[in-house]
């Protein structure tokens, strides 16, 4: 009987992890296309120059 409820939790985490990390790709995919947009839509300094879109 414990092998089986070894097994049968290992299952769920198994599960659970594979979830966690399908979304975590789909979390990294946005975040990417986020950070390509801001190159493209990164406004114009007053010198007329492209600056900078991130802060630091």
């Amino acid at each position: 009987m414990v092998p089986l409820l070894l097994v049968l939790v290992l299952a769920l985490i198994l599960f659970g992890a594979g979830f966690a990390l399908k979304a975590l790709w789909w979390v990294a995919v946005a975040v990417l296309a986020v950070w390509l947009l801001g190159f493209v839509a990164r406004g114009t300094g007053s010198s007329g120059s492209r600056g900078r879109w991130y802060r630091w």
